[in-house]
Formats: structure tokens, sequence, C-alpha cells
């Protein structure tokens, strides 16, 4: 009885109070990063239209010519950015899918992929294709159609 205790108990429920512990600090760094990583790509792809608009400078200048509406001249650009992002976002889908298929399959770790968090990525990237795609849009459709027509492209 005088001798110092050489063991020690854990039970699960310590097991799961550090693991819990681990999550929070894993999850409290991950939404800002993922934040930053989701306004860093909608400018991204706002410099990506905002070029795209300013190359058919003469294609908007000829189709306000021709008649085309400021809504029809928004709705094209809307569409391509909602486009070019929801096609972002599925690949990022499929390539964390291939991923933890990957991985499943070089160890003994299962994967599961929850339906929900499918679209609420799809859900993000279309929203981010709409917020970030608006003001190139907007840029278009406010061209003069004479001073657009004159555009060196």
């Amino acid at each position: 009885p005088l001798e110092r205790d050489d063991f020690a108990i854990q039970t699960s429920d310590q097991l799961l109070a550090i693991w819990g512990g681990i999550s929070k600090a894993i999850y409290g760094a991950l939404v800002p990063l993922v934040g930053i990583s989701l306004v860093v790509g909608g400018i991204v792809l706002m410099n990506i239209m905002l070029v795209s608009v300013t190359e058919r400078t003469r294609e908007v200048g000829v189709r306000k010519a021709l008649g085309a509406r400021r809504k029809a001249i928004l709705w094209q650009f809307m569409v391509e950015a909602i486009t070019l992002s929801m096609v972002g976002g599925i690949l990022g889908i499929l390539l964390g899918m291939l991923i933890a298929w990957g991985i499943a399959v070089a160890s003994p770790l299962t994967f599961a992929i929850a339906s929900w968090s499918v679209w609420l990525g799809l859900a993000t990237t279309f929203t981010i294709g709409g917020v970030f795609g608006t003001y190139p849009a907007w840029k278009a459709a406010g061209f003069d159609p004479v001073e657009a027509l004159r555009h060196e492209g």
C-alpha cells in the first residue's frame, strides 16, 4: 500500500471528452479558413468575369444596338458567372468523393457522404456565383452601345 501507483484507468468518457476538445479546435480553425477561401474564390470569379466583360465589350455593344435590353445583358453574364461557379463546385464535390473513396480503399477507414452536405455545397457555390457575378454583369449591362462599339478589342 505504500508503493507509488504505476497504473491508470481510462474510461470511454474520458476519451470522448478528449476527442470533443480536439473536434472543437479543428472546427474553430476550419470555419474562418473556409470563409476566407470562399471570399477569395468569389473575388477570383469576379475578376474572371470582369475580363470576360472587357473582352466582349463589342459583343455587348452589338446586342444593345440591335435592341437587347439591360436585363437581357445582365441575365447573360449572371448565368455565365453562376454556371462557372457551379461547374467548379461540382468538380470540387467529385474530387472530394474521389479522395474519400481512395482513402477508404487504401485503409481500413470507411466513408459516408451525407446528401445534405452535397446540397449545401451546391447552394453555396450557386450563391457565390450570384453574389460575385453581380458587379461584372451590372457593368456589362450599363455599357453605352455607341461607346461599346467604338471599343478596340
